[in-house]
């Protein structure tokens, strides 16, 4: 007995780019597809007759800092003044901005102000988002978002995959080198006694962290089995790519400063690139990721929003391959790959951006002609149906 049969879809599975398959339709059992074209009579407690809709997996936002309180219009404002982001974080503005609006929130009104968010990423199909923490910078609010984030799974159908960002700036006020040593020594631990994450991040910067803190990070997150994963090249090239890809980093993220040494280190050891072309747009920045590069060397490349309140307030995933198109050259099939089957990967998620028979059936019914249409088309997209392990969203 099936759980569920979809029939009469336009298949696209994403597991070889944009082709069509040629299977119409599908069956679902315990939240997984378990078989393709199954008889039309096959028992089953429900069936979907997709009317000719194509069906893609569902999307996957594998960047996103979604979990925080507060907004940085003001900092908008200063930029569009002229200000840069680094002047402004130098003023104690920035990620600190934000730092000091969650650590006044509560847990439950950090989880009242993401609700909103996640749901209109999932109003455009997504169904799996990681989210971070990183704008705590005290180990009590670091739990705090990084609880919001377990109890969020709670209220919402989409997964949830936390990331620990212990490593996003050092708080006003802190030495930095006893503050990395808290974050590796101590704050680590607890993360990995409570279970709240299975994934580490570290942005590698010249205003936030050095090559040697992410390698002592890395060393830190191995030991307790955590996975890497690090900001790099936004700002500038200190050589975080590269030593982040050497150290098994599923992705490294941002790359407008990525140089080649940087992509024969991405290719050389598996490691994603996720771009985040909305940042781009929103802090003006001319410098884009060495899309071409990357693509030469067979660098995977996911896209994601990078939601966030200062550098990226992008709810919308698909003005995000929009904007790779647009602004990073990728093309269609790239950006569409890049938000299931490479976001996955840059997840180290493998049950999922795919269809096939053993995978989650997180899934998408569209009311279009081909794929293409949801990076041609800027807003105003949205699926007919989502489903999330075999189940409407």
């Amino acid at each position: 007995m099936y759980d569920l049969v979809v029939h009469n879809a336009r298949i696209h599975t994403m597991a070889d780019g944009l082709a069509a398959s040629s299977h119409a339709g599908f069956a679902v059992r315990d939240g997984r597809v378990v078989a393709f074209d199954p008889p039309r009579d096959a028992a089953t407690r429900a069936t979907l007759d997709a009317a000719g809709a194509f069906v893609l997996p569902g999307f996957i936002d594998c960047h996103t800092h979604v979990l925080y309180a507060g907004d940085r219009m003001a900092e908008h404002a200063e930029r569009l003044r002229g200000a840069s982001y680094a002047e402004i974080a130098a003023r104690g503005g920035g990620i600190q901005t934000t730092v000091r609006a969650v650590r006044a929130a509560s847990e439950d009104a950090l989880i009242e102000a993401s609700l909103p968010r996640l749901a209109a990423l999932q109003a455009e199909g997504v169904t799996t988002v990681e989210v971070k923490s990183g704008y705590g910078l005290d180990l009590a609010s670091e739990l705090k978002q990084l609880r919001a984030v377990r109890a969020l799974r709670g209220r919402t159908r989409l997964s949830l995959e936390p990331t620990f960002l212990g490593l996003h700036a050092v708080p006003a006020g802190t030495a930095k080198a006893a503050f990395v040593d808290a974050v590796i020594g101590e704050w680590l631990p607890a993360v990995a006694a409570e279970r709240l994450a299975a994934t580490v991040d570290v942005y590698v910067e010249h205003i936030a962290f050095s090559v040697a803190d992410l390698e002592r990070l890395a060393a830190a997150a191995q030991a307790l089995g955590f996975a890497l994963r690090a900001h790099t090249d936004q700002l500038s090239n200190l050589g975080g790519t590269r030593r982040a890809a050497e150290l098994g980093a599923l992705s490294c993220d941002h790359l407008e400063h990525a140089a080649a040494d940087d992509v024969a280190a991405m290719a050389a050891h598996g490691t994603v690139a996720v771009l985040l072309p909305f940042a781009s747009y929103f802090l003006r920045d001319p410098r884009l990721p060495p899309v071409a590069a990357l693509r030469a060397a067979g660098v995977p490349m996911a896209v994601a929003t990078d939601c966030n309140p200062g550098t990226s307030p992008c709810t919308s995933l698909l003005a995000a391959l929009h904007m790779a198109t647009v602004l990073y050259g990728l093309s269609a099939e790239e950006a569409l790959v890049g938000a299931t089957r490479h976001a996955a990967r840059a997840l180290g998620l493998a049950d999922r951006g795919t269809l096939g028979v053993g995978q989650r059936a997180d899934f998408t019914l569209w009311d279009a002609a081909a794929p293409e249409h949801l990076v041609y088309q800027f807003g105003g997209v949205k699926p007919v149906a989502t489903y999330i392990e075999g189940l409407l969203a």
